[in-house]
């Protein structure tokens, strides 16, 4: 698994459904953590171009609508509660990704 691939995921809580989520921890710590650090996706679609990122599937990503990325919900969980990859995003939308996270936690 590395930075960038989209996987499913099961949450429980508010965000328990499965779901597509973005992987955005480094892979330098998949063998030393225990967990890994996603972005959820959700195929309610908001306007909110800040922080909610529109995607649109192809082949590359495997998703099957359109979804957003929510930087707005990052999570931290435990790598064995990740399913299977299910494709990975574009360089385009990781920069993208890149600088929406930079806002929303005040790099920026």
């Amino acid at each position: 698994m590395k930075r960038g691939n989209l996987v499913t995921i099961a949450m429980q809580g508010d965000f328990g459904k499965p779901r597509p989520a973005l992987v955005i921890q480094s892979s330098i710590f998949n063998e030393t953590h225990a967990t890994t650090t996603v972005l959820l996706l959700s195929s309610e679609l908001i306007d909110a171009p800040l922080f909610r990122l529109d995607v649109f599937p192809n082949t590359q990503n495997g998703l099957t609508k359109p979804c957003q990325i929510q930087v707005d919900k990052i999570m931290s969980i435990r790598s064995e509660k990740i399913g299977k990859k299910i494709g990975e995003l574009d360089d385009a939308n990781l920069l993208r990704v890149n600088r929406a996270l930079a806002v929303w936690l005040g790099l920026a």
